[in-house]
C-alpha cells in the first residue's frame, strides 16, 4: 500500500511540475498603448517630447527588458524615434508605466498641428522592438500600436 502511495505522490508532483514548466515556457507577447504625449522643450530647430506608455505583461512571469527602440508617427508623418537602454522590470500579468523622450524635427509639426484642430486629437502609430530577458532566453519582440491621443492628454 505505501508503494501505490509513493508512485501516486510521484505521478502528482511530475504533472504538476509540467504545468509550471509549461506556463514558464508559454510566452505571450507585450501590449503597448500610448497614453500621453507631454512636451518637454522646444527650441529653434525642434524640441523634445516625453512618451507615456502603458506596458502589459500578460506572462505568469516577470519580464526585463534590456533595450527598448520606438518610432512614432503622428498624423500619418515620422515625428521621432526613442530609445531607452537601460533595463525595464514589467511584473507578472501587470501594467507598468514606461516613460520614453524623444527629440523632434518642426517638420513633422505641421501635420500634428492640423489633427489637433480638427479633431482635439492626435493619431498616432508606433513601431519599435524591444528585448527581452525571459527564462527561456532572450526575445526580440516587434511592437506594432496605433489610435487616438485625445487634446487633453497633451495638455
Amino acid at each position: 500500500m505505501t508503494r501505490r502511495v509513493v508512485k501516486l505522490l510521484a505521478i502528482v508532483l511530475l504533472l504538476s511540475g509540467c504545468a509550471t514548466l509549461r506556463s514558464v515556457l508559454s510566452f505571450q507577447e507585450p501590449q503597448i498603448e500610448l497614453q500621453e504625449i507631454n512636451i518637454t522643450g522646444m527650441g529653434l530647430t525642434g524640441g523634445t517630447l516625453d512618451l507615456v506608455f502603458d506596458v502589459y505583461n500578460p506572462n505568469d512571469y516577470r519580464l526585463r527588458s534590456t533595450r527598448l527602440e520606438v518610432g512614432l508617427d503622428l498624423e500619418g508623418k515620422h515625428f521621432g524615434d526613442a530609445l531607452i537602454d537601460r533595463p525595464l522590470d514589467l511584473s507578472p500579468t501587470n501594467h507598468s508605466r514606461v516613460v520614453m523622450p524623444v527629440r523632434f524635427e518642426w517638420a513633422g509639426v505641421g501635420a500634428a498641428a492640423r489633427g489637433l484642430l480638427t479633431r482635439q486629437a492626435l493619431k498616432y502609430g508606433v513601431t519599435g522592438a524591444v528585448l527581452l530577458d525571459t527564462p527561456i532566453g532572450e526575445k526580440r519582440v516587434q511592437l506594432h500600436g496605433s489610435g487616438d491621443v485625445p487634446l487633453k492628454k497633451l495638455m
